[in-house]
């Protein structure tokens, strides 16, 4: 085992077979990606069979949730017991929880059983960063973003592809079962050909900070869930929670303070600005990419009377961007080391694509509806990425798996923050026009009372106009944090290069 001390700032030479490495780690990435795409198509079709429409935003808030809360620790396990293990041990964890999904028999228990895929997905997303960032430099990385561009293919455009085909052909319980071959195949791949050193620390786990961080996050995120739906703002149910977060939150900033080797340390924050800045841009790319997700089919079977397979094609307008401008950009950043013009016209265009879905009825077009979705992936391909980049630019390989720990929690907090309080403006929309015990299906609205039917779709049509306005707020303040970006050139490698405000934090090793 090795001091902390002794552990190398710069990730070691880009091996020779990275590509078939990556290429494992991208198809572990996937199995997240696509189930949040399939499972977000095949709602609609889960809800009218489990019932059940005041929890369809637990289906996701449980998964962002968990995954939120267990992100930094898997990642702080892979800087503490090898990046290789826990990567592993995750996958395995999201296959047991994907094959529990498929038999659930209940929404609760899909709920449940979504709460063990959260856990592995946790470790799926903070190890992956982990790992590329220890394998390839930053001004290295354009080179590889076609794998990285590749997966967002299959997985964004590939995944409402899938789930609209799986509903509409099959059970949409092989939504979940379509993880399990994926999953077996990433075992068995990475186990052959993943090889980073498997240096342990000797320190102490900082379990306080681990129950406090999952305290505080469960307390936040069950605030902005009930908040004005199930309880009133001013409630004691609401108030409890959100007193428990902040007394949470202090105590846990005054642990990470004291132990020798925190769970997220707090060097990462107060290095360098731009690694703050850069998880304002992270929460706002978390809200839209799981509040778009969610809503965006529901509204296109319910009001537009798309199928499931359709609903699918109809996301296209919104992925296909992410995908062609995110590899536009990687080739940019790797060929000139520049970066922060495409966060700005990423967050820019995210906010206007998302005032004008705000602006869609009854009576809004398929053709517009698609126009509006492009200036929405343009800003997603130009923000995920770059917000991602700046982040592992701003710290050591040191805290590495702790910093992009954090990247993936702040992604998956503004998740579940954005599915809890846009779940609940859906329904106090939606809920009152829908009568007891109403099969609330796309395709059985018309057997709805008399009158019945109308209301519905202008109250789903009016819950998706305040999803996405409020979503277009917080795009706002992301294109405020992108503004005040400092723009630190990439490197190929070397060690840790001061910033031009003098921060001492930065490391040019780091990788996307």
């Amino acid at each position: 085992m090795s001091d902390p001390a002794s552990l190398p700032s710069t990730p070691p030479a880009v091996p020779r077979d990275v590509r078939w490495v990556l290429l494992g780690v991208m198809l572990a990435m996937l199995l997240a990606m696509l189930d949040n795409m399939v499972v977000s198509t095949a709602m609609p079709t889960i809800v009218g069979d489990l019932r059940g429409l005041d929890h369809v935003s637990w289906v996701v808030t449980a998964y962002t949730l968990v995954t939120a809360v267990t992100t930094p620790v898997w990642g702080k396990f892979g800087d503490l017991f090898g990046r290789k293990s826990m990567y592993l041990a995750s996958i395995a964890v999201f296959i047991v929880g994907s094959a529990l999904c498929g038999a659930s028999r209940s929404m609760g228990e899909l709920i449940a059983f979504r709460v063990v895929q959260g856990i592995g997905a946790g470790g799926i997303g903070a190890g992956a960063f982990a790992l590329i960032g220890a394998l390839v430099p930053p001004r290295e990385r354009g080179k590889y973003q076609g794998l990285t561009a590749s997966v967002m293919a299959i997985g964004t455009i590939g995944g409402p592809l899938l789930g609209g085909f799986v509903t509409g052909h099959f059970d949409w319980r092989w939504a979940f079962y379509i993880n399990l071959p994926l999953g077996l195949v990433a075992l068995v791949w990475l186990g052959l050909t993943l090889h980073v050193p498997a240096t342990r620390i000797r320190a102490k786990v900082d379990w306080a900070g681990i129950a406090l961080l999952t305290l505080s996050i469960t307390a936040i995120v069950l605030a902005a869930t009930w908040a004005g739906n199930t309880y009133t703002w001013g409630s004691w149910q609401i108030l409890s929670p959100a007193v428990a977060a902040v007394a949470g939150l202090a105590a846990f900033v005054g642990v990470e303070k004291r132990v020798s080797e925190p769970l997220l340390p707090l060097s990462v924050f107060t290095g360098h600005r731009n690694y703050p800045l850069a998880m304002v841009m992270i929460v706002a790319a978390g809200v839209v990419v799981f509040g778009a997700g969610l809503y965006l089919p529901l509204f296109q079977q319910t009001v537009q009377g798309a199928s499931a397979t359709n609903s699918g094609l109809l996301m296209l307008p919104m992925m296909l961007p992410v995908v062609i401008v995110s590899t536009i950009a990687g080739k940019v950043m790797s060929a000139t080391g520049r970066y922060k013009i495409f966060p700005v016209l990423g967050t820019a265009s995210l906010t206007a694509g998302l005032a004008l879905l705000a602006t869609m009825d009854a009576d809004t077009s398929h053709l517009l509806t698609g126009l509006y979705m492009v200036l929405v992936g343009i800003g997603l391909g130009f923000t995920m990425q770059m917000a991602g980049t700046i982040a592992q630019n701003s710290v050591s390989m040191r805290d590495m798996g702790a910093a992009m720990s954090s990247v993936n929690l702040f992604r998956s907090l503004g998740g579940s923050l954005g599915v809890a309080v846009f779940g609940s403006l859906f329904t106090r929309a939606a809920q009152p026009h829908v009568p007891p015990g109403a099969d609330i299906a796309p395709g059985a609205l018309p057997n709805l009372p008399a009158g019945a039917e109308d209301a519905y779709l202008t109250a789903v049509s009016t819950g998706t106009s305040h999803i996405f306005m409020a979503a277009a707020v917080v795009c706002a303040i992301a294109f405020v944090a992108a503004l005040f970006v400092i723009e630190v050139p990439l490197k190929a490698a070397g060690p840790p290069t001061p910033a031009a405000d003098g921060s001492k934090n930065v490391s040019a090793t780091a990788a996307t």
